[in-house]
């Protein structure tokens, strides 16, 4: 059973830094996509970064040079650093993997940056 749990979230203020993490359990991430998708109130879920199985990344554009996505593989944790925090990034943050036919979600970790 594939489980994905994230954490790190909280209230920063404008110009601030948050790490998150997802830990996986029935998943090897390295073996896999990761992603972090974000969702804002009355906003549609969007993704935010990747991390591939060849260690390639992908950001959304208003996050590039910003945010930095990565992987422990000893302990099967994707990180998402997030730098120079910005209102506009106010928003639950969600794991993401499809290692098979299914999508897997995590619960979600709240990020509220402060003006």
């Amino acid at each position: 059973q594939v489980q994905l749990v994230e954490s790190g979230g909280g209230l920063v203020q404008a110009g601030g830094s948050l790490r998150l993490s997802c830990a996986g359990s029935g998943i090897i991430f390295r073996f896999n996509v990761v992603d972090w998708y974000r969702q804002a109130p009355g906003q549609q879920r969007e993704l935010v970064a990747r991390i591939t199985a060849r260690d390639t990344t992908q950001y959304r554009d208003s996050v590039k040079g910003r945010f930095t996505i990565s992987r422990d593989n000893a302990k099967n944790i994707v990180y998402l650093q997030m730098d120079s925090l910005k209102p506009d990034d106010t928003a639950a943050y969600y794991c993401h993997a499809q290692p098979s036919t299914y999508d897997y979600w995590g619960q979600g970790t709240q990020v509220t940056v402060s003006s």
